[in-house]
């Protein structure tokens, strides 16, 4: 048998099993991912046994993961970016490794050993944190753009890490580092040159030579080409960067912001976005499989100190250099749990700091496990950050919102796409509305428009207070989190009896949440635009648009009363699916003729 098809067949399978049951319990992918490597890795079921090299192959789906944010990055934001890109991520850097330097002397340990250590564990992991940070719809906010600012200069950190620790080796004899690179027998100040020459050829010819190249491979409308061509990109820039010495994530990343603004953007990020789930998948795996609970096992309370030494030295650090820089206390919050973990650069820091004799083996193996149990941590840090010190610290915030000056017949709650259409067409009827949202960006961007809107949760009950909710007529509800929308449901209901409630409904689950919650109307949020494509469809297919219409319309009609009716059952899932099944087949026979007879639809 072909060991490496039954590798993959394993990863695959895993990855298929339990990352849905984590996704499923609300844990996130990347734990998932983890427990999946810690299930089939040596010290687990034992189905696969060699972690390291697979690592050092899925390392590749940190470097398309920068890349691809790179795409979406303008160089106008970076230069906005540069004081935390430089100003926070060098503070963090050198205090966390001055702390951890001195922690270590502190111990016992040589000054040489606490300093390579040191700066290994300075570094966050940049492919851990911008998922979750992507996942969580976090990106844009103030804590992600601070996060990804540190994480961007930790990548550029690790080019002088590199230089300096083979300065720390205490012995002569030459070996030669793990990651060399072809200019290191070089002078320092002409291997800055030469990195300079490199990045600034990458810089042109991804401005100047990439946009003709894509061009004439666009015009064979062969998409596994491009296809090719993107992939045959990041790998020669990966090697091209490997070859001087500079962090192949950083040349990556480069690569992607030159890219930003090319007219084959969208198409490169299609292509190359599927591979980069998957390395990345295969990257956490890889990290769980190489977690040695056989350390564990002889010291673990030894473990489970430096793990929390670890993230708490390091979230300590990070939240006074938040306050510092401006970040409000929940950002600021977030933003030190978030980059609390070790990094994976670690792990190539601390085998490059074993092969110059710097650190003892035993003490790299075990300093390896401390990072690989801190980034496993990681996502149940930010859970309980969300679920528990997000919220309650929102609600105990009231001078963070805006105060209401009036009271209308009508709040809208959540002022994004969908409530902007309600408003808006509310607005041209002369009816007045107080809109409440709780993303400031948000509220930002409607002002500059002429649009009223507060600042504010709505899940609050002594902000609807405020609002007016106790003598207006109707409230909307068009938030975008289900959960969250269903919350202000039962708050309402709960606290302003005299209040109708219209809601946005996400899907067919949400629908019957927000019914059983007592909504006195809901809409699902895609249902009538899906709808009227379809008749517009079958419009193109030959049927004159009066039968269209009509038809649609009995769809319309028949679905919304087979989903009122199935509120009824809709938690016993067996018999949810076999009514679903038996409207399907009704539905057809009900379109297939030409009227429908009252009796035809349900109750």
């Amino acid at each position: 048998m072909d060991n490496s098809l039954f590798n993959i067949f394993i990863f695959l399978t895993a990855a298929c099993v339990v990352v849905p049951l984590a996704s499923r319990f609300k844990l996130g992918s990347v734990l998932g991912y983890l427990t999946a490597g810690i299930l089939i890795g040596p010290f687990g079921l034992g189905l696969i046994g060699e972690a390291a090299k697979i690592m050092h192959f899925a390392e590749f789906g940190v470097v398309m993961m920068l890349f691809l944010i790179g795409l979406e990055l303008d160089p106008a934001l970076l230069w906005r970016l540069r004081k935390s890109i430089v100003g926070l991520g060098g503070l963090q850097v050198l205090l966390t490794s001055a702390l951890f330097t001195l922690l270590g002397v502190a111990l016992g340990y040589s000054w040489q050993m606490s300093l390579a250590a040191g700066m290994a564990l300075s570094l966050s992991s940049t492919a851990l944190v911008l998922q979750m940070l992507q996942e969580t719809n976090l990106m844009n906010t103030s804590m992600g753009e601070t996060s990804f600012s540190v994480l961007l200069f930790q990548d550029i950190a690790v080019i002088p890490i590199l230089v300096i620790i083979p300065l720390l080796a205490s012995h002569t004899g030459a070996i030669e580092p793990a990651h060399a690179s072809f200019i290191a027998h070089l002078p320092g100040w002409l291997q800055a040159v030469v990195v300079a020459c490199v990045i600034a050829a990458v810089i042109i010819a991804g401005r100047h030579l990439s946009r003709h190249l894509f061009r004439e491979i666009a015009k064979t409308n062969i998409r596994e080409v491009f296809t090719a061509l993107s992939l045959a990109m990041v790998v020669g820039i990966t090697l091209l960067m490997q070859m001087v010495g500079v962090s192949p994530a950083l040349g990556a990343f480069v690569a992607g912001v030159v890219l930003a603004n090319s007219e084959y953007r969208h198409v490169l990020q299609t292509d190359i976005e599927p591979f980069k789930g998957l390395l990345l998948g295969l990257f956490f795996i890889s990290v769980g499989m190489g977690m040695d609970f056989g350390l564990f096992a002889e010291a673990p309370m030894r473990l489970i100190a430096a793990v929390v030494i670890l993230m708490a030295s390091k979230a300590l650090v990070l939240f006074a250099l938040g306050r510092l820089f401006g970040l409000n206390a929940l950002h600021n919050f977030g933003f030190a749990f978030a980059l609390a973990q070790g990094g994976e650069f670690a792990f190539v820091l601390f085998q490059f700091a074993g092969n110059l004799q710097i650190l003892p083996d035993a003490q790299a193996k075990f300093l390896t496990l401390v990072v690989a149990t801190s980034i496993a941590a990681t996502p149940l840090l930010m859970l309980a950050y969300n679920r528990l010190i997000a919220t309650r610290f929102m609600s105990a915030l009231p001078q963070d919102y805006d105060n209401f000056a009036e009271e209308n017949p009508i709040i809208i709650a959540g002022y994004g796409r969908f409530g902007q259409i309600i408003g808006r067409f509310l607005a041209a009827q002369g009816i007045k509305t107080t809109v409440l949202e709780k993303n400031p960006e948000q509220i930002e961007l409607l002002r500059k428009f002429g649009v009223k809107g507060h600042f504010g949760d709505a899940s609050r009950l002594d902000l609807l207070r405020s609002a007016g909710a106790a003598k207006a007529k109707l409230l909307v509800v068009t938030v975008d989190d289900p959960a969250a929308s269903v919350a202000i449901v039962k708050l309402a209901k709960a606290e302003f009896p005299q209040l109708r409630i219209f809601a946005r409904a996400r899907n067919r689950r949400h629908a019957y949440e927000l019914y059983k919650a007592g909504v006195d109307f809901y809409k699902r949020e895609i249902f009538d635009s899906s709808l009227a494509m379809g008749q517009q469809i079958i419009m193109t297919l030959g049927k004159d648009e009066a039968e269209a219409h009509a038809k649609a319309q009995q769809f319309k009609d028949y679905d919304e009363a087979a989903l009122r009716e199935s509120f009824a059952f809709f938690d016993n899932e067996p018999e949810l699916v076999n009514f679903a099944k038996m409207q399907v087949k009704e539905l057809e026979r009900i379109l297939k003729t030409d009227t429908v007879n009252d009796d035809d639809k349900p109750v």
